[in-house]
């Protein structure tokens, strides 16, 4: 058996003279969840749909659950769940009738498919709501019922695109509980997100930008690898400081938190601070301390003029 969901190796997807995947390399563990990274229209979704089978890749190589893609792509989407980031499923049916015809097309047959529905209901916190139609449920309730559909056949795979982009803070907490729960019971998980604090959370994360992937690997080891010093100063005309830092070669970028300025300077000046203070005179006296690194300090560092 082997020990990777996914690998696809040197895969290219064009859509005539534009290219929206760009000589991507992907190695996904069994069991995992693993995290896409990226703005809008940097190639998470085409990906997804090119390791699915929904596309087929110009040219490279992709391999999902043992099974060559596209050429096997009817036997794998019978091991896949997939959750798009658009509500997909029926408005003028129930909660359960909406499952009932997912198990359906899955040729669950009635004792088992009964069984599942009410499995999922319970799972999903929806047993209360199971004769509700759904045209009246909340934004939360549908990404609830949205995840019992796409799990509904027990997949070995589950791809989410984007799926949280819709609900709040505290629906995002709660299915990203539900997701860890999953992947406990062994499910992988590969999911697209542009929120910073879910993909921390991912088991290992891929930033996109333009088609290409800019990095790969667990978060915090992406953290500890940015080649920068982080300092976030306390002082006075904040945006004419920042417009001083990020004019010096030394400085990767800087941004204003609140009454802060957060400073990523590059590692091969030894003494941040006491370089800040030795060449801004307005720094002299201010209060400064050195930070830790967070995923959208990665972003900025590997993405658009931060890479240069």
């Amino acid at each position: 058996m082997t020990e990777w969901a996914i690998q696809a190796k040197e895969v290219v997807k064009k859509f005539g003279d534009f290219t929206a995947i760009d000589g991507i390399n992907l190695s996904v563990p069994k069991g995992s969840i693993y995290g896409f990274l990226g703005p809008n229209g940097c190639g998470k979704s085409t990906t997804i749909r090119t390791l699915t089978g929904l596309l087929s890749p110009t040219s490279g190589t992709v391999d999902v659950l043992g099974l060559c893609i596209p050429k096997e792509s009817e036997a794998l989407r019978l091991k896949i769940g997939y959750m798009t980031q658009k509500f997909s499923l029926y408005d003028d049916l129930s909660v359960e009738e909406n499952l009932e015809f997912i198990g359906q097309i899955f040729g669950m047959e009635k004792q088992l498919l009964s069984a599942r529905v009410s499995e999922q209901l319970a799972t999903y916190g929806l047993d209360q709501l199971r004769k509700q139609r759904v045209s009246g449920m909340s934004g939360g309730q549908k990404q609830r019922l949205s995840l019992a559909a796409a799990t509904m056949h027990n997949p070995e795979l589950l791809f989410l695109d984007e799926p949280t982009s819709a609900v709040d803070p505290e629906n995002r907490r709660e299915f990203w509980e539900q997701l860890f729960d999953l992947s406990d019971k062994g499910t992988t998980i590969l999911v697209t997100t542009h929120y910073m604090d879910e993909a921390e959370r991912c088991h290992r994360l891929a930033i996109m930008e333009s088609g290409i992937i800019r990095a790969d690997g667990e978060p915090e080891e992406l953290m500890a690898n940015m080649g920068v010093n982080i300092v976030e100063v306390k002082a006075n005309n904040l945006r004419a400081l920042k417009a001083k830092l990020i004019a010096c070669d030394e400085v990767r970028s800087a941004a204003q938190l609140g009454i802060r300025l957060r400073v990523l300077i590059h590692q091969h000046i030894d003494d941040p601070i006491l370089w800040l203070r030795t060449n801004f005179s307005e720094l002299k006296d201010a209060e400064m301390n050195i930070a830790r690194p967070s995923l959208e300090d990665v972003f900025v560092t590997v993405t658009g003029k931060g890479r240069q």
